[in-house]
């Protein structure tokens, strides 16, 4: 089972304190929790341990408490999700959302933000963690949205991102619950070639460990990548 050591110290926690810290929700019978991750809505089964994610498109249902989020195929309604939702569109998250998904439960603090935008080499241990095959995503940016930067600020739309007012184009979004990135694009120029930063609040390696901010920044940068490409 991947990440089977992060649900084991999961399991240790108190699911309720868990949720309070995490800013989630946390329901019974099943056990599970409803985590949002990049606007869209994961149900974490504790009794099979298995993740999903359930389409937007989907009726709401008082399972999750909360509308449906996400974009995912058609499946059979996993364990947790009663029968009379069934057509309900959902996935199994891959990889590196389990880990970002596990590793907030676990390490999440109820800390308001410092409202200071700090890099990655800043943070506790990043400047030896995010180098070579750790480093940040930043070509991906530059290259996809370095000659057209306003690109940005439509396909961070749908992620309810926050335009903000720095370089060329510059965006705040909610990767998780506690967990805001914010990323700014200047735009390449006869003079300059393109630039692109990804920056965390002060307060990010209080709420998942340095390799699981990676995984989150790749996601958030994979997704608008994505949908940068298909609204091309």
């Amino acid at each position: 089972m991947a990440h089977e050591g992060l649900w084991e110290q999961l399991n240790k926690f108190d699911p309720t304190k868990t949720a309070q810290r995490a800013k989630c929700q946390y329901l019974s019978s099943p056990e599970r929790y409803i985590v949002t991750l990049l606007n869209a809505e994961y149900v974490v089964n504790l009794s099979d341990r298995n993740i999903f994610s359930v389409q937007s498109g989907s009726p709401q249902s008082a399972v999750l408490g909360t509308p449906y989020g996400g974009h995912r195929r058609k499946a059979s309604p996993p364990y947790g999700v009663p029968k009379r939702t069934s057509g309900l569109t959902v996935e199994p998250a891959e990889f590196l959302e389990q880990l970002c998904i596990l590793a907030y439960l676990i390490n999440a603090r109820d800390l308001p933000l410092a409202d200071k935008l700090v890099g990655a080499e800043t943070l506790p241990g990043g400047q030896f963690f995010f180098r070579g095959l750790h480093s940040l995503p930043i070509e991906k940016l530059k290259n996809v949205f370095g000659n057209c930067p306003e690109v940005l600020h439509r396909v961070s739309a749908q992620f309810d991102a926050e335009r903000c007012e720095f370089g060329d184009a510059s965006i705040r979004l909610y990767v998780l619950p506690r967990l805001p990135l914010t990323i700014v694009i200047w735009r390449h120029c006869e003079e300059f070639d393109a630039r692109a930063s990804i920056l965390f609040d002060q307060t990010a390696a209080s709420q998942l460990p340095l390799d699981a901010l990676l995984a989150a920044a790749n996601l958030t940068v994979e997704a608008l990548v994505k949908d940068s490409t298909e609204s091309s």
